[in-house]
């Protein structure tokens, strides 16, 4: 089955979120606080309201999961917030009103199911506060497998090009392309024998257990030391060369904390399309369709491929 409908519509959709969002972060916005103590911006609700409309405009019976709730911006306190959202997103969608940034917003509220794109409007929202490194990223997940994946990574400088969107449909490879335009470039994981093997962690220390991510990568060969970076931009650092592994292990006195699937789905497409391996820290394949949660897996371990067992050896030995 081909998916370049899907794959077009991602990229349209997530080039038009990170234009939002760079004009927001120009503004230097303001971090809001949510339930769940995590800065959120203006630009999480703008940028899930613009791919949710999106989506909904192509594939109106497809759920979309995403980490946003409209809701959040029907309080009264919120009507700020509101009219700040519905400003921005009118600047791509003319027609934009309060009630539809909601409606849009609150597409993300589907349930996991056959067929279902799952979204992170921004990922790496403090990265994105700091002005450094985050990603919009957007994934089709279909009869259990990611298809079709895109990295939208407006800071990341790769392939002498900074500002990148990474682009992979199951089975047809990974690409790059310039966010300012260009042509798409096929990318590849670096090799094992590649010098100066790089390990990329989180740059927030609550993102996973930083000792033992130290440790392991060193088990497994790679000296140098971490490259601290913010979000699923990491999973496109490796996908590129740029890094042989990143890690995101649990601390071990949370035994049962579990990932959110929008925070790995596209990135661990563009890794495997690169070339490289994705798996839990067990070698389990990352199973993202248990749920908002992925319940069957414990941590992440995107690598070049080649170092993957290696990798795994060490981890048992933790």
């Amino acid at each position: 089955m081909s998916y370049e409908r899907e794959k077009q519509v991602a990229i349209s959709a997530v080039l038009n979120a990170t234009k939002l969002c760079e004009r927001v972060r120009r503004d230097i916005p303001a971090a809001i606080e949510k339930k769940d103590k995590s800065p959120v911006t203006v630009a999480d609700y703008g940028s899930q309201a613009v791919i949710c409309q999106a989506l909904a405009e192509a594939f109106p019976d497809d759920p979309v999961v995403a980490e946003e709730d409209g809701a959040d911006l029907c309080a009264p306190a919120m009507a700020d917030t509101l009219t700040k959202v519905t400003n921005y997103v009118k600047d791509l969608l003319p027609d934009a009103t309060p009630e539809k940034v909601v409606s849009w917003i609150d597409r993300g509220n589907g349930q996991v199911g056959r067929r279902f794109w799952t979204l992170d409007p921004i990922d790496g929202t403090k990265g994105f506060l700091r002005q450094d490194q985050y990603a919009v990223a957007l994934a089709l997940v279909e009869a259990g497998e990611v298809r079709v994946g895109v990295l939208g990574c407006p800071a990341l400088t790769a392939l002498g090009e900074t500002g990148v969107l990474f682009v992979a449909v199951r089975g047809e490879g990974a690409f790059a392309v310039p966010l300012a335009g260009g042509e798409p470039r096929r990318i590849q994981v670096c090799g094992a024998d590649a010098d100066n093997l790089h390990f990329l962690q989180s740059v927030e220390a609550s993102h996973g257990d930083p000792w033992r991510q130290e440790a392991v990568a060193k088990a497994a060969g790679i000296t140098a030391p971490p490259i601290r970076m913010d979000s699923q931009a990491k999973y496109g650092a490796v996908a590129c060369g740029m890094g042989a592994l990143y890690l995101r292990l649990p601390w071990q006195e949370l035994p049962d904390y579990r990932e959110n699937i929008w925070d790995h789905a596209a990135g661990a497409i563009v890794v495997e399309e690169a070339g490289g391996r994705v798996t839990d820290m067990y070698g389990n394949p990352l199973n993202f369709s248990a749920g908002t949660k992925m319940v069957e897996n414990r941590g992440a371990i995107a690598t070049n491929g080649a170092i993957h067992d290696r990798v795994l050896a060490a981890l048992r030995e933790f």
